[in-house]
């Protein structure tokens, strides 16, 4: 019986690890759709497109190996949290994952001779290091169990959002040329989409939350946060 849990544990540990590995390829996605969008390169949106099956692959083989854990052994106490934050994680990662794809399919829609305004940009660039730096922050969190460190990740996400708000009112006063209009237009659908990403390192967050006391926190700011205990 102390073999098989000893074995159970061993499993779950190497489960995490494909977890924490999968917020490195979000990472690497990421990186390379900033790029595309910064330098209008299609070849490497499509490159992130393409990759996507990598992060899918993950989803895929962590969701069937917590099932296949779970059917031969039961799991209890912290080992069930571990469990549950794990699959909310991995759904997590595929969404960023899809997220990335979404700003690469933006890239050849908006031309390659679009106007472009630097104001905008520079957002879009400061939302992208913002993200980035979440996702790796939400990997630390995760690894090492830290609660303030996953706490933080609320107020970094506050800065995306407010990043997110001010390019949708520059792209509406942009001027009354139709193609700087459209352009506009597709870079706001690209900070929806980093927004969306800062959003997912904060529900990862509160899985670090979750594991470490038993409770579930839906980090929003003091005055909203929300706790409930979990079930034995």
């Amino acid at each position: 019986m102390q073999e098989t849990r000893h074995q159970f544990r061993e499993d779950l540990k190497e489960l995490e690890r494909q977890v924490l590995g999968g917020l490195d390829l979000v990472i690497s996605q990421l990186d390379r759709a900033q790029e595309s969008v910064s330098y209008q390169d299609v070849e490497l949106a499509a490159l992130v497109v393409a990759d996507d099956d990598r992060i899918d692959g993950r989803y895929l083989e962590v969701h069937q190996g917590i099932l296949s854990l779970l059917a031969r052994q039961a799991p209890v106490a912290g080992d069930l949290r571990i469990v549950a934050a794990l699959l909310h994680v991995i759904r997590c990662i595929e969404r960023m994952g899809d997220q990335c794809v979404n700003i690469a399919k933006l890239v050849p829609l908006s031309g390659y001779e679009a106007p472009k305004d630097k104001e905008i940009l520079d957002a879009i660039e400061r939302m992208g290091q913002l993200a980035r730096s979440q996702v790796a922050q939400a990997k630390e969190a995760l690894r090492t169990r830290n609660i303030q460190m996953a706490q933080d990740l609320v107020h970094q996400d506050a800065e995306i959002n407010r990043l997110n708000r001010a390019i949708f009112k520059r792209a509406v006063e942009i001027g009354d040329d139709m193609d700087m209009r459209e352009w506009g237009m597709f870079m706001i659908l690209v900070a929806r989409c980093l927004e969306r990403i800062g959003d997912n390192t904060v529900d990862i967050a509160e899985q670090v939350v979750f594991v470490v006391t038993g409770l579930f926190r839906e980090l929003a700011g003091a005055s909203t946060t929300a706790e409930t205990a979990p079930s034995s």
